[in-house]
């Protein structure tokens, strides 16, 4: 009977759940343009647990999304999961960014490629199978009109996440399958969640790290 905390910052979808053995009970979530993580991501934690009418030491684990994503929305999630597990003395899951948006994709066909915008014409992607399983890892990726040429040739793909605008642009096939206006969320996480809460696949919640995928760069100031 685990109660997880799910915490969900990787893009500027700010998202919060609750669940109780892999089902989401509570979700709060807000994708405004901007990145507002910082003001609402405490508030919606708060809301959540007010709604679930049940106090933060009943929660058994808090689950974070580990990333690729955002440096600042992964860093402000990763943070304050951290700080929550601290503070409760609870054990920390780190959950995959990409992993969680293709289970957004319901197809027993295919394959799923879950992908978040990076610069330019660059994706966060990977590919997973109709059963969730990892085809080829996450990697930071160039788009361009030969992309997933080869999987195209005998299967479905389904693309989906906020890269998938860029690709469409890029990639015309007939079984290229686009899904627009997904966004990681933690509703998605539950079940993930509770997989690795069962197998106590948990984290060292210090030296826990979001998965940037590439460095941090700063863009410095034109005088």
């Amino acid at each position: 009977m685990a109660l997880v905390l799910n915490i969900e910052t990787a893009t500027t979808n700010c998202s919060v759940s609750l669940s109780k053995d892999g089902e989401t009970l509570v979700l709060k979530e807000d994708n405004s343009l901007g990145y507002s993580h910082a003001e609402t991501l405490h508030l919606f934690i708060d809301e959540v647990i007010k709604t679930a009418n049940i106090k933060p030491s009943q929660i058994d684990a808090v689950a974070v999304s580990k990333g690729p994503g955002s440096y600042t929305g992964l860093r402000i999630g990763v943070s304050s999961a951290k700080g929550l597990c601290f503070a409760l003395n609870k054990p920390l899951i780190a959950i995959s960014t990409l992993e969680s948006l293709a289970h957004q994709v319901k197809n027993n066909d295919g394959f799923i490629v879950p992908m978040l915008d990076a610069r330019r014409m660059e994706v966060y992607s990977a590919i997973y199978n109709s059963n969730f399983e990892i085809h080829r890892e996450i990697q930071a990726e160039i788009l361009t009109e030969d992309s997933y040429a080869e999987l195209l040739k005998t299967y479905k793909v389904y693309f989906i996440g906020n890269g998938v605008e860029k690709t469409k642009a890029l990639i015309q096939h007939p079984n290229a399958i686009f899904i627009e206006g997904k966004l990681p969320s933690a509703n998605e996480m539950s079940l993930l969640a509770e997989i690795k809460h069962k197998k106590s696949d948990t984290e060292d919640v210090a030296y826990l790290e979001p998965y940037y995928l590439k460095d941090f760069v700063a863009l410095k100031k034109k005088h």
